[in-house]
């Protein structure tokens, strides 16, 4: 087994999947999302700021700056100031350049009784991100005078790091003798007009978690499916709307957490991706069918075999030898076109579940609910993010188009399904 990187290490490797984002980057898209905590009381910022100070340290692999080798990108130490807290905006998950802000990779955001963390993708996943932005809250909370204990997704500030919450969970799990290949057929993207530079639309949906179990329950399929079966359905009517000449499947680009798969406690990206989908060309489904082929979908594909047979293609890359001397701006020529031309036209939309947050008992009391946020799509679409706590289940979607046709079925769809829906919005739309 490949030896850990310690806790001392001066430099840490992207992960598998961070290799990527990097490379995407441009002046109009960085691959950042947002995860946010509504409390029931007024933030303070200066406290805020105090609590951030003391909480990264503890979280070497978000402290860190972006830098670029002849062959690779890597991530180093960043012991400049910062990052500081700012007040929130109205478009968040703005593009992340890896000079600006003292070259910091993290924003926190404040506004009323919300934090909001906004994380540059190549550092972590959401369940990584999620154990910053606990802890960061309970030290807030502790410096407001409430007791707050560690567990439940807060980490001890006194203890070091466990190495394993720095590896790249990746390298020490790939060990299939199977590679799936990478190519999908091309599925329906969604017809709209561009907002203006900069512009994310949002529209959040705010759910009872009951009524949404019973919802799935009548169905006999997880909560996760069935949103996914909602969304799947809302895209082939949006497809009909469109009335195009030729009919093409409808896709979701949803990430799994391996986490639940392979044990391991890193802090850093550890998801791969899988792709429910319905094609409308071989009939019209019912929103029944389109849930049963999306529970045999899931039940088929994830689990630990395919997973990781997925992971071990994804390894393959970074373990040929040729590979590893081609100079990084050849590596990055070569990812943007396969991804412009290839993976991104194997999604309609994207579903991310951060599922059920946990947090000490304590801290339960101080909370109202968390919110994920998928930030700018990398083409015109929508990407849709889902968190729960407590009674409380924040469905969001992020676009940057106009037109909110799919946004307006899918809240639609679980009205009909008997679910009360709260909208919240950066826009002015009717859903």
């Amino acid at each position: 087994m490949k030896k850990r990187q310690s806790p001392k290490t001066p430099w840490y490797r992207l992960d598998l999947s961070a290799i990527v984002y990097p490379t995407l980057q441009r002046r109009n898209f960085s691959s950042v999302y947002r995860i946010s905590v509504l409390l029931k009381e007024q933030v303070d910022p200066k406290l805020l700021q105090k609590a951030v100070d003391l909480t990264l340290p503890r979280f070497p692999t978000f402290k860190v700056a972006m830098r670029k080798g002849l062959f690779w990108r890597y991530l180093e130490p960043n012991n400049r100031p910062g990052p500081f807290v700012e007040k929130d905006i109205v478009n968040p998950c703005m593009p992340m350049f890896f000079r600006g802000s003292n070259r910091y990779l993290i924003r926190i955001y404040y506004y009323e009784r919300r934090i909001a963390l906004e994380v540059f993708h190549s550092l972590s996943d959401g369940s990584g991100s999620l154990y910053l932005l606990r802890t960061m809250t309970a030290v807030y909370l502790r410096l407001k005078g409430y007791e707050i204990p560690d567990g439940h997704g807060v980490l001890p500030l006194e203890e070091e790091p466990d190495p394993e919450e720095l590896e790249d969970a990746y390298i020490r799990y790939a060990s299939s003798r199977v590679r799936p290949p990478r190519s999908r057929e091309k599925t329906y993207r969604i017809r709209g007009t561009k907002e203006p530079f900069y512009t994310l639309n949002i529209i959040n949906g705010i759910l009872p978690v009951s009524q949404v179990k019973a919802a799935a329950g009548k169905y006999q399929v997880s909560v996760t499916e069935y949103l996914n079966a909602v969304l799947l359905w809302a895209l082939l009517e949006k497809q009909k709307a469109d009335r195009v000449f030729r009919e093409l499947p409808v896709s979701l680009a949803m990430p799994v957490n391996l986490r639940r798969f392979f044990p391991s406690r890193t802090l850093r990206n550890f998801i791969t991706m899988v792709y429910p989908s319905v094609d409308p060309r071989m009939g019209d489904y019912t929103f029944e069918e389109i849930v049963v082929q999306v529970h045999h979908f899931m039940r088929y594909y994830i689990n630990n075999k395919f997973l990781n047979a997925d992971i071990t293609t994804n390894a393959a890359v970074t373990r040929n030898p040729f590979i590893r001397v081609v100079p990084l701006f050849f590596k990055d020529f070569v990812v943007r076109q396969f991804y412009k031309r290839v993976q991104d036209k194997q999604s309609s939309a994207g579903l991310t579940n951060l599922g059920i947050v946990d947090t000490p008992q304590e801290m339960r009391e101080h909370i109202e609910r968390f919110d994920v946020l998928m930030g700018q799509p990398f083409s015109a679409r929508t990407n849709c993010a889902v968190a729960s706590f407590g009674e409380h289940l924040s469905i969001s979607f992020a676009s940057s188009i106009v037109e909110a046709d799919v946004e307006r079925m899918f809240f639609r769809r679980l009205v009909r399904d008997g679910i009360h829906v709260k909208i919240e919005s950066n826009r002015k739309t009717e859903v």
